[in-house]
């Protein structure tokens, strides 16, 4: 096999690869058993008929097509491994001369991954990020597992408060007529949660057990779905059920339930060794990730195109996973957003060049 290498322009190369006859002969034969019955010739069964009447019947180049899928990729790879290049992207191949009992030759016009130029890498200074862990931060962790080990207690001697939960039916009426997915049956709200819509909360703090209120609001302009969007509702609420959150008492008795702790303050002191450790971990990449930035902005390549929309691909691709996990459609989600997939990929743009030139200048550091 020979090979001629050729800059077709930046981050551009082609190659001129000749596979000798022999070779695509043997390409030839494997094409022929793999269509022979395909091919009706004539006083003979279907796939019997021998290979020089189906190429006198049909003509040689019905066996190409296979033939080229079976002898360019090999000899492709084959040339990229044997002359260090690159390639970021497929192939495009041009056939430049084919026939039976010749060599094939053809050209294969890659983009390559591109030369890094880099700058300081050396003696790279950051102002360093320290792992601090205060008293709040531990008191706040604490009280986020009071938060999670907390009950709903039901009451019955006041009207609902804010940061209370309210069990409601509800249903809602736009110039009197009711709209699709404005009701609901026990539904449980927490008050001042900023889960409804603006002003619904505020309206049914003050509202006893068995009590029904009108409740008028209007939909936020921007509003996902346009057909409500901007427009006053009345909204008929009643109120089923009102509860408040109970925590448990900060005592020992927490620190055995929510831990394999005795006391409290041991129970404490294990919440500041963990906060801690997870603040070390977070400044030791938060440290990693300047000093690579440091580098990468000391650096200068010029990326093809074609490496940043791939990189676009995979995080389009992660953010449909995501999507997919929480029951979510990305066709649907763009549908809510207002969004089409050119401009959702554009949001992705700058990222994807960040990250693809991080990976190339650490790769060249790497080899340096």
């Amino acid at each position: 096999m020979q090979v001629k290498v050729e800059n077709a322009g930046k981050n551009i190369v082609q190659l001129e690869i000749e596979v000798e006859a022999e070779k695509f002969e043997q390409g030839l034969q494997k094409s022929y058993f793999k269509n022979a019955k395909k091919f009706n010739i004539p006083g003979f069964r279907r796939g019997k008929a021998p290979r020089h009447l189906v190429e006198r019947y049909y003509g040689e180049q019905v066996l190409y097509e296979d033939a080229i899928n079976e002898v360019c990729p090999e000899a492709y790879d084959k040339a990229i491994e044997e002359n260090d290049i690159h390639p970021v992207d497929r192939p495009e191949i041009d056939i430049k001369q084919i026939g039976k009992g010749q060599p094939l030759i053809f050209t294969a016009t890659v983009t390559v991954k591109p030369d890094v130029e880099l700058g300081e890498y050396k003696g790279i200074e950051i102002e360093k990020a320290n792992a601090v862990v205060t008293d709040e931060d531990v008191e706040k962790e604490i009280e986020r597992v009071r938060d999670r080990n907390s009950r709903l207690v039901t009451v019955e001697d006041r009207p609902a408060a804010s940061g209370d939960t309210v069990t409601i039916d509800f249903e809602g009426f736009v110039d009197g007529a009711a709209f699709e997915g404005g009701k609901g049956t026990d539904y449980d709200l927490v008050l001042g949660s900023g889960t409804f819509i603006p002003g619904f909360e505020d309206q049914l703090i003050g509202v006893a057990k068995g009590e029904e209120k009108e409740v008028n609001v209007t939909f936020p302009e921007d509003y996902n779905n346009t057909d409500l969007a901007g427009k006053a509702a009345v909204f008929k609420v009643t109120v089923k059920e009102i509860r408040v959150k109970e925590l448990p008492d900060l005592d020992d008795e927490f620190a055995k339930d929510v831990s394999e702790f005795d006391t409290l303050e041991e129970y404490k002191a294990d919440v500041r060794k963990k906060l801690l450790e997870r603040a070390e971990h977070m400044a030791h990449h938060e440290n990693e990730d300047k000093v690579v930035g440091k580098v990468v902005e000391n650096a200068a390549v010029d990326i093809p195109p074609v490496m940043i929309e791939r990189q676009i691909d995979n995080l389009v691709y992660d953010f449909r996973m995501r999507l997919m996990y929480q029951g979510l459609e990305l066709d649907k989600y763009l549908e809510v957003m207002g969004m089409d997939m050119n401009s959702f990929r554009e949001q992705f743009k700058q990222r994807a060049e960040q990250e693809v030139k991080t990976q190339l200048v650490l790769d060249k550091i790497s080899k340096v």
